[in-house]
């Protein structure tokens, strides 16, 4: 296991407001986002923590990761091929959540979360090229609990994913509620692994209007999946 604690975050305006779907055209709305970034950049730390995990066994419709057993029988065919996968917990820090505005500044409101769900993507691109570069690895996916509107693989399966770390509160600072909420919010986990076709749980999702969407609805996809059929 490795925490990533070092990871450097300098907040793009340009970057935020692409995002945001914004542009510098509103000189209000841009002078608040800097306002904000130079606030948070001297104590913004976001981190990542991840470990080598190899899976013991494969049954039909689930998997057992390092004792773990994992129900999900998309996260089962994904993995059909796979020995080795890369869990993970990615956040924007309690130090930038800690970062807070008046709530009825609702464009305050706003362009902090923007930043913040920013910092959490900025852990999980850095942690993505580490892993990449430090185990030689070629094309690589991932897989969340709970991720999109997939049933498949349920939100309350977050806990057995923070079990095989231990205490990651108090390695990163990312607890669990009782609903299995992750608390900084903006945070991430979930499982990387080596692939031959790329996969991103988007594609298996219809929610159309999702700012986090990274592929689209495929249809025949998820049919394949619900069916069990290979699918590289």
């Amino acid at each position: 296991m490795e925490i990533l604690n070092n990871i450097p975050f300098n907040p793009d305006i340009d970057a935020i407001l692409k995002r945001m779907r914004a542009t510098r055209e509103n000189k209000r709305f841009v002078e608040t986002l800097q306002e904000l970034i130079d606030m948070v950049r001297p104590v913004a730390k976001p981190k990542a923590v991840y470990k080598v995990a190899f899976i013991d066994c494969k049954k039909e419709d689930s998997i057992v990761i390092d004792g773990v057993t994992f129900t999900s029988r998309v996260l089962r065919v994904n993995l059909d091929k796979v020995e080795r996968v890369f869990p993970y917990v990615a956040t924007c820090g309690r130090e930038l959540d800690a970062v807070t505005v008046p709530a009825e500044d609702l464009i305050k409101v706003y362009c902090l979360d923007a930043i913040k769900e920013m910092a959490v993507r900025n852990a999980v691109a850095y942690l993505t090229d580490y892993l990449t570069r430090r185990y030689a690895l070629g094309q690589m996916s991932r897989m969340a609990p709970g991720s999109g509107s997939i049933d498949d693989w349920p939100l309350t399966q977050q806990r057995l994913l923070f079990s095989l770390f231990g205490d990651v509160e108090k390695l990163i600072g990312v607890r669990l509620t009782e609903n299995c909420l992750m608390v900084p919010i903006k945070s991430v986990s979930g499982l990387f692994f080596p692939t031959e076709v790329k996969f991103e749980s988007c594609q298996l999702c219809q929610r159309e209007h999702c700012i986090g969407r990274r592929a689209r609805y495929d249809a025949a996809l998820a049919a394949k999946y619900q069916k069990g059929e290979e699918v590289h």
